[in-house]
């Protein structure tokens, strides 16, 4: 049998430092070193234990989801960073890492949150609700196809599905929730800085979802772009019915003073605001998509 030597990417070229994933790397090294066990929540344990039961069962509505989705994206981001190393790309294998690690880091914030901070037993599953099942379903379903078979195709709907749909509007939308609760009311401080780390950690991941989607887009883009499309327009009316149901039990008054129409708004805000995106990328040079430039 013959021997043959491996190939070293640092070795034979070194790194490809001008790359996005590179620069979202080095961002990552800057800004995603925080420890959610630092974080005071004392007055946030206060502050909840004088909310009514509504607000708290609304919030516990809000934090569920996110603790589900926050698991959810932990377990299936694996397979985005084996196939970046089968495929040679040490640049992204290494941004990837810190991604998955930031995603386990959530997984802890809201952790210590409902252990802390809430001060009764939850049934959290109970509040996760029949689009949000669905919507995670399509997530694992997405992720498993491309983890078996790494085609192009199915690398780009399990991108689409994740980092843009996922990440880049529901999780977008969830986040302005918190903040209009929480910040307008001057309540939960620790969970205020918390939601806002892991949104500086998750503007990385969506950073990284684009760079990926432009990179599969630019090698067949105008048969690619019917996938992207369809995706996202499959999946809108999902995370929609998510804000619907989660505000549903509560009728026409919804703590806080919050309206259902105002939530909706803002998905289809952050839908808009991601498709465009989308859409800018398709005329885009690999130069531009790969380093960022103009």
């Amino acid at each position: 049998m013959e021997e043959t030597a491996r190939t070293y990417t640092t070795l034979s070229r070194g790194l490809d430092k001008r790359l996005v994933s590179m620069r979202l790397w080095e961002k990552a090294k800057r800004l995603g070193i925080w420890d959610s066990a630092s974080v005071d929540l004392s007055q946030d344990l206060r502050d909840w234990q004088q909310l009514s039961a509504r607000e708290q069962d609304l919030l516990l509505r809000l934090t569920a989801q996110f603790q589900g989705g926050e698991e959810a994206v932990t377990t299936d981001l694996l397979p985005f960073l084996q196939v970046a190393a089968a495929e040679g790309r040490l640049e992204d294998e290494m941004f990837l890492t810190s991604y998955l690690w930031e995603e386990a880091k959530h997984v802890e914030a809201f952790d210590r949150f409902l252990s802390e901070v809430v001060d009764r037993p939850v049934a959290l599953e109970d509040f996760l609700t029949s689009a949000h099942h669905q919507l995670f379903l399509a997530l694992e379903q997405d992720v498993s196809t491309f983890a078996t078979d790494s085609t192009p195709e199915n690398y780009l709907r399990a991108a689409v599905t994740y980092q843009m749909v996922v990440e880049g509007i529901l999780a977008e939308t969830g986040y302005q929730a918190y903040y209009t609760v929480l910040r307008e009311r001057e309540i939960l401080p620790g969970m205020q800085e918390i939601v806002q780390l892991i949104q500086r950690d998750e503007a990385r991941h969506i950073a990284y979802g684009l760079y990926t989607i432009g990179r599969l887009l630019n090698e067949d883009g105008d048969e690619r772009w019917s996938i992207v499309e369809n995706r996202v327009q499959e999946l809108l009316p999902v995370v929609l019915a998510i804000i619907e149901e989660t505000l549903a039990p509560f009728g026409e008054e919804i703590p806080f003073g919050i309206t259902a129409d105002q939530f909706l708004q803002i998905g289809m805000g952050q839908f808009q605001k991601r498709f465009a995106r989308l859409e800018s990328m398709r005329g885009q040079s690999l130069d531009e998509i790969m380093y960022g430039v103009s």
